[in-house]
């Protein structure tokens, strides 16, 4: 059974850093992409960012050059870290692998 257990959210003030954690386990990440989602209250799911198995990052635009996705095979973990946090970023963050695996989220609050 995958399981996925997100840790690292917290309250910071606007133009702070958080560093985000999935542990990963039931699953050998190695072979798989990936991602963290997040969701804002009233709004829907939306993609974050995605590191291939090879190791190849994609972000969505309104997170680029402020967010790293990252991965340590070895630890079957995979991190975001987040620089510069806006109040916009606020919301649970959740990591992904396949279709159905979520971890339950972590809440991530930017906020003076």
């Amino acid at each position: 059974q995958v399981q996925l257990v997100e840790s690292g959210g917290g309250l910071v003030q606007p133009g702070g850093s958080l560093s985000l954690s999935c542990a990963a386990s039931g699953i050998t990440i190695r072979f798989y992409a990936m991602a963290w989602y997040r969701q804002a209250p009233g709004k829907q799911r939306e993609l974050v960012a995605i590191i291939t198995s090879g190791g190849t990052t994609t972000y969505t635009s309104s997170v680029k050059g402020r967010f790293t996705i990252s991965r340590d095979n070895a630890k079957n973990t995979v991190y975001l870290q987040m620089n510069s946090l806006k109040p916009e970023d606020t919301a649970v963050y959740y990591c992904n692998v396949g279709k159905d695996n979520w971890g339950k989220g972590t809440l991530v609050t930017v906020s003076s």
